[in-house]
This record gives structure tokens, sequence and C-alpha cells, in this order.
């Protein structure tokens, strides 16, 4: 009687045991989380990380060593194309500019004083024309002498001959006149490049010279760069940048901007690439440039290469690797079953796959459970 009430107990025992193991340990054990596929179109996408750039950032410098006088705008400031920006000391060329200037009005009066001579001349030489002619006559007539034919010959002569002196000095006179000018114009060309001007519409994103400051025509004053050439430098490995193309579309995530997406476009793929890295720069500018900007701000980018029409899609943590497939584990009659499936792309944790149905159920491995074999059952 004790031994049966023994065994009973034994058996009882075993039997509870197995139960709370099966519930408690079994059953937990083979029971996945499930989940099915969804279906619609997919962006792919290729991430890179890069810099806020320009296409040209212009570099304002001075045309001749000299001294800052003026400075007309500052870092931060918008700028209109021909705005004047800074002002060079230049000395004393204003001084020879105004020297210059009083030569050339010299050189104006003498020409205007002997052209006057001249018109006197012209009318002493019609005088003089008229007497010779007259003596000429008499002379013929035998009423006048030869030494008088001969003066009034000589007067005329000697006319003549100041007539064709003042037309030289006329010319060289004008001659003088064009070369002050052309000094006027040289000093005033030379001195215009004391004055400096901004190339293009733009923003200054750097002041990199204080006024009574020293430069040469190398050393940078102020850097503006036009807004529409402001872009993001971005540097994508070589082993994904094969899909992207010139126009596409894209996201920006800026840096101080975490939580906000900015619309882009591929402006430009750089035809070299980097021989270190093994990276490629991709130039990807903004549809609409935030404002303000700055330069060398850490960028992230997201370019949409293409998209997946109607395609089925999985989260990527479902994807298995089983005998150098890539596949995952559906239920099937109640037991796991290893699809293999194609993944035709990824975009951030989902997949788009091909060869597998719409409504498979998908197991999600996990590692507190069992592993999953072919045939397994689970729950």
């Amino acid at each position: 009687m004790n031994n049966t009430l023994k065994y009973a107990l034994i058996a009882l025992a075993l039997l509870v045991g197995g139960a709370i193991f099966y519930n408690k340990v079994y059953i937990p054990k083979s029971t996945y989380v499930k989940v099915t596929p969804t279906q619609g179109d997919m962006k792919l996408q290729t991430f890179g990380i890069g810099n806020v750039g320009a296409k040209e950032i212009y570099n304002i410098t001075a045309f001749t060593a000299s001294k800052i006088k003026a400075l007309y705008t500052d870092e931060g400031e918008w700028v209109k194309k021909g705005q004047f920006l800074v002002e060079m000391d230049a000395v004393e060329l204003p001084e020879l500019v105004k020297e210059a200037k009083i030569s050339v009005q010299k050189a104006q009066m003498e020409v205007t004083a002997t052209s006057k001579d001249l018109d006197a001349l012209y009318a002493q030489r019609d005088l003089a024309l008229v007497t010779y002619n007259r003596y000429k006559k008499l002379k013929i007539q035998s009423f006048a002498s030869q030494s008088e034919y001969d003066k009034a010959k000589a007067d005329l002569d000697a006319i003549k001959a100041q007539i064709a002196a003042t037309k030289a000095h006329i010319d060289s006179a004008m001659q003088e006149v064009k070369r002050a000018q052309t000094g006027v114009k040289a000093l005033e060309v030379k001195l215009a490049h004391y004055k400096i001007y901004t190339p293009v519409d733009g923003y200054v994103i750097a002041k990199e010279a204080e006024i009574a400051q020293s430069v040469v025509p190398t050393q940078s004053i102020f850097k503006i760069v036009n807004p529409q050439e402001v872009w993001i430098r971005t540097y994508i490995d070589e082993r994904i940048s094969g899909d992207i193309k010139v126009g596409q579309k894209a996201a920006i995530m800026l840096r101080s901007h975490a939580d906000k997406k900015f619309a882009g476009i591929v402006k430009r793929i750089v035809a070299q690439s980097d021989a270190v890295t093994q990276e490629r720069e991709v130039d990807v500018a903004f549809e609409k440039l935030p404002i303000p900007f700055y330069i060398n701000e850490q960028a992230e980018v997201l370019i949409y290469t293409k998209t997946l029409k109607n395609s089925v899609k999985i989260p990527i943590d479902v994807l298995v690797h089983k005998d150098g497939k890539t596949g995952v584990w559906i239920v099937k009659n109640e037991k796991a079953h290893f699809q293999k499936v194609k993944v035709l792309g990824i975009n951030g944790q989902t997949a788009a796959v091909d060869n597998l149905a719409a409504n498979a159920v998908i197991l999600v491995p996990a590692k507190n459970k069992k592993p999953l074999f072919e045939g397994s059952r689970v729950h």
C-alpha cells in the first residue's frame, strides 16, 4: 500500500513537472513572433556623409599690395553683384591723376592757342598773296621794280613756311593731348584697382582681414559663395555608388537640424575616386537652401536611386543565411520551412524580396528561442 502510494506520488510529480516544463519551457522556446510581408513601392536609398560646401568659393583679394582703408560689408551678410566691398589706400595716386588731367588741359589749351595763330597766319597769307599778285602784274607792266616784286614774293613764302611750322606744332600738341589722355586713363585704371567690388550675388562666409591691415594680391580679404551653388560634398563607398545618377532626388540631414530632412538633388558626380578611401564624391544641392547655412557643417545624405514597384517587403531582421543562401523561416503546416528569397533592395530596416508569397507567415528568429531547423514544430 505504501509502495503504491509512493509510486503514485512520483508519477504525479513527474506528470506535473512535465506539464510545467512543457508549458513554461518547451512552449515558450518554440513559440516565435510571426510577421507577414507588406506589399507596395519601395524607394531604394544610398547613404553618404559629407559637409556643406559650394561649387565655387570666391576669394576676394586686392589687385595690388596696399593697406585696407575701409570695409563695407561683414561676415554673415548678403551682397549684390557689383557692390562696393573694399577700399584700399591709393596713397599719392589720386594726386597723380589730378596732375595728369592738368597736363591734358594744358596740352588742349596749347592746341587751341596754336590753332588761333594758324588762323591769323591764313589771314596774313591771303593779304600777302594779294600783294604778291599785284606786284607781279606791275612788274610785267614795268611799273614795279624787281626788288619790290622779290620782297612781295619773299613775304608770301615766309608766311607759307610759318603756316607749315604752325601746322606741325598743332600736330605735335595734339599728340601730346593723346599721350596725356592715355596717361590719365592708365592712372584711372590703376586707381580703380584700389576699389574692390563683389563678382556675384552671394553670402559672405568669412572676413579674413581688417581695416589698416596691409595685404598682398594673393591674400584673401573676404570669402563669398553664390547661394545657388551651395551643396553637400558627400563621400560614398564605391561599392554602393553604381546606381547614382545626376538628377536623382535626395534627402539632406544637417547636423544642426537632425530631426529635419531637406529636399535635394544630385548635381555632380566627381569623375575621380579617392584611391585611399575608395570613396566617390557626389555633390547634392538643396532644392531650397536653408537660411542661414554654414560652410563645412556635417551632413548626411540619402539618395533615392530607384523605385521598386509593388514589391514584397519584409523587416531585414527576419533575413537569415543558411548554407550560403539568403532566405526566411516561414510556417508551413505548423512546421518551420526555410524559404530562399532574392533581396531586391534595402531601405532602412526594410528589404524588398522576390520569391516570397505576400501571405506567407514569417518566423522571427531570436537568441532566446530554440534554433530553427527544417521541419521543427513551431507555435
